[in-house]
């Protein structure tokens, strides 16, 4: 049996753009971000969130569910294409 592929596709790449840009809107480190996506209950790592980041780590949907938690965004905007504050 073939391996599965990992490929992130358009609608992951959108969501890791939307989660940097808003990360960055809101003055917040990769660390803090994570720190509070961990505080929620889903233990995450800055180094985890820069992969998310730059799509090279897939987002599963309980991690996009606490990043849009700890950002104050409903989980919709971290996957529509343009992100606003």
């Amino acid at each position: 049996m073939a391996a599965r592929s990992l490929e992130i596709g358009p609608a992951g790449i959108r969501a890791a753009r939307t989660i940097g840009i808003l990360r960055t809107d809101r003055g917040l480190a990769q660390r803090e971000l994570a720190a509070r996506v961990t505080a929620l209950g889903r233990p995450m790592s800055n180094t985890m969130l820069s992969r998310i980041e730059r799509a090279q780590r897939r987002c599963d949907i309980d991690d996009l569910v606490a990043i849009a938690q700890a950002l104050h965004v409903p989980v919709q905007a971290l996957l529509h294409s343009s992100a606003t504050p």
